[in-house]
C-alpha cells in the first residue's frame, strides 16, 4: 500500500456501483491510455478489504465495507475497461485480529478466479512455521510484509530485517514464495542498508522471489538511478510499478534491470484516489484532489485517477526505452504470470 508520511488523507467519495469514475477519467483513458494498455493486464499489487473489518485499507474513509473479487473487476474496469484482467491479491491489516480476518478473505477471494494469486500478510514475530503452514491451507503464493509492524520508534527508518526478520526470508526460499517489500527510508533503493539487505535476501534464499513495489518506491527517481546499479545480477529480484507516477522512475528499472523484471501494479485502492506522486529537492511529494495546487492562472485543472496518472507514466517509460508491443504486454502479463505460473 502507497501511504507514504501523513499525506494520505483525501478520502473516496464513492461506491464500486460507477459513480466514482468521471467524465474527465474516461476522458483521460480515451485520449491517452487505450492504445496504450494491451488486452490482458495481471496486476501485480491489488489491496482488498475483508468482510468484517470495516473495509479496513491504509486509504483512509474508503467507502466500501469490503472489496473482494467482484468488487476489484468494477474498480479495475474503471481504469482500463473491457480488458482480461487477474491480479495478485495483497492482504492488509492493522491489528492481529484484522490481519487474520484479512488474510482468510485473501484466499477466499483468490480462489474464484484461476489465474488470481495471494499474498499473506506477515508480521515480525510471527512464527515462520505457523506461516508455512498457513500459507498452504489458504492456498496462497506469497507473503506481504509492512514497516508499521516494525517494533522501533520511526519505523519509516525500519531496516529491512526489522519488518521482513529472515526467517521468513528462508520460509518463501522452502516454499517458492514471492516476498512484496514496499521498503522505507528516505533515500529508499540508493540507502546502503537496503542495498546490503535486499542483496543479502536474494543471494542467500534464491527460491525465494522479491518483488520490490512501487518500481523500488522510486518516487524519487534519482534514487534508482543511484541504487539500481548496485542490484543487478540478482535473477530472483523483481518489481512492480504500482502507483509510481514518475515515468523515470519505471524507464531506469526498465534500462538497468530488464523490462523482463517490471510488472505492471494498480495499487488498489490508492489506484482510485486522486492525484499524483512528484519528485522534488531529494524527496518526493503526494498531491491528492484536496491538495490547494489545482488552480493555474485561467485554468482550473481536473485532477483523475491516481491509477491513470501512474498508468501514463508507464507508457511513457515504455516509448522512451523503445519498447515493442511485445515487450509492453510482458509487463502488462507475461512477466507476472511465468513467475506466479498463470495459464494463458
Amino acid at each position: 500500500m502507497n501511504l507514504e508520511g501523513d499525506n494520505m488523507n483525501m478520502a473516496a467519495q464513492d461506491n464500486a456501483g460507477g459513480s466514482l469514475i468521471r467524465d474527465e477519467d474516461r476522458e483521460f483513458f480515451e485520449r491517452e491510455l487505450d492504445s496504450f494498455v494491451p488486452d490482458r493486464v495481471f496486476d501485480a499489487h491489488a489491496h482488498l478489504s475483508a468482510a468484517g473489518t470495516d473495509g479496513e485499507t491504509n486509504v483512509p474513509d474508503w467507502p466500501l465495507p469490503s472489496t473482494g473479487y467482484a468488487e476489484y473487476r468494477k474498480l479495475n474496469d474503471m481504469l482500463y475497461p473491457g480488458r482480461h484482467v487477474a491480479a495478485l491479491f495483497i492482504a492488509w491489516g492493522s491489528t492481529p485480529e484484522r490481519i487474520k480476518l484479512a488474510n482468510e478473505w485473501v484466499g477466499e477471494q483468490t480462489a474464484k478466479a484461476a489465474n488470481c494469486r495471494g499474498s499473506f500478510f506477515v508480521r515480525p514475530t510471527d512464527d515462520p512455521e505457523w506461516v508455512r503452514q498457513e500459507v498452504r491451507r489458504l492456498g496462497l503464493h506469497g507473503l506481504k510484509c509492512y514497516h508499521q509492524q516494525a517494533a522501533v520508534a520511526r519505523t519509516w527508518e525500519a531496516d529491512i530485517p526489522d519488518y521482513l526478520p529472515e526467517p521468513l526470508a528462508k520460509v518463501a526460499h522452502e516454499e517458492g514464495l514471492a516476498i512484496t517489500l514496499h521498503m522505507v527510508k528516505a533515500r529508499a533503493v540508493a540507502d546502503p542498508g537496503n542495498i546490503h539487505w535486499i542483496r543479502h535476501y536474494c543471494e542467500t534464499y534464491p527460491d525465494m522471489t522479491l518483488i520490490l513495489a512501487h518500481s523500488a518506491r522510486g518516487f524519487q527517481p534519482a534514487h534508482n538511478l543511484e541504487g539500481l546499479p548496485q542490484l543487478t545480477g540478482l535473477n530472483n529480484l523483481y518489481f512492480d510499478c504500482s502507483a509510481n507516477c514518475e515515468p523515470m522512475a519505471h524507464q531506469a528499472i526498465i534500462r538497468i534491470m530488464g523490462h523482463k523484471k517490471l510488472m505492471y501494479g494498480s495499487d488498489l485502492p490508492v489506484s482510485h484516489l486522486r492525484g499524483r506522486s512528484l519528485g522534488a529537492a531529494d524527496s518526493f511529494v503526494w498531491l491528492y484532489e484536496n491538495t490547494p495546487v489545482w488552480v493555474e492562472k485561467q485554468m482550473t485543472i481536473k485532477p483523475v485517477f491516481i491509477g491513470l496518472e501512474h498508468l501514463r507514466s508507464l507508457k511513457w517509460a515504455c516509448w522512451s526505452e523503445r519498447l515493442t508491443d511485445s515487450q509492453v504486454e510482458d509487463i502488462f502479463w507475461n512477466n507476472a504470470a511465468r513467475l506466479f505460473g498463470c495459464k494463458a
